[in-house]
């Protein structure tokens, strides 16, 4: 997997408190900085970047929470017309799991993840995880 990146048009990076209320509020900044980039509310590429956040970051405070660290949103519109979506948490020492069975209750999430984006992965950082998807801006 590619795990280089260009350099980003622009950016948004925002660290948000490990809880759920944090990951709705990525799931908000999201939305909100897909408007300003010229994909308003209720567009095929805001709604999916909406559900790519708000998957990423529910794994991000339910799995790899570390009790008074934050995990970090990061935003990037990249020149191939792509967005890329990523979020880092403290937590590098679980693996990602998938969901193998129907009556899995764990690792759906990146089922949907691998579903909307045209490409993702994970980077390993000194401390922590970054999951990070892409998709086009059509």
């Amino acid at each position: 997997m590619n795990t280089e990146i260009s350099t980003p048009l622009d950016e948004l990076t925002q660290r948000l408190s490990a809880t759920p209320r944090g990951a709705r509020l990525a799931r908000r900044l999201t939305a909100a900085q897909l408007e300003t980039w010229g994909h308003p509310h209720g567009t095929e590429v805001n709604d999916t970047a909406q559900h790519l956040v708000a998957e990423l970051a529910a794994n991000a405070v339910t799995h790899g929470r570390v009790l008074g660290r934050d995990f970090e949103l990061r935003l990037l519109l990249l020149p191939e017309n792509t967005l890329r979506v990523e979020v880092s948490d403290p937590r590098g020492d679980r693996r990602l799991r998938f969901a193998h069975r129907e009556d899995d209750e764990r690792g759906r999430g990146l089922i949907l993840v691998t579903l909307l984006a045209d490409t993702w992965g994970v980077m390993e950082r000194d401390v922590g995880k970054t999951v990070w998807a892409e998709i086009g801006l059509g």
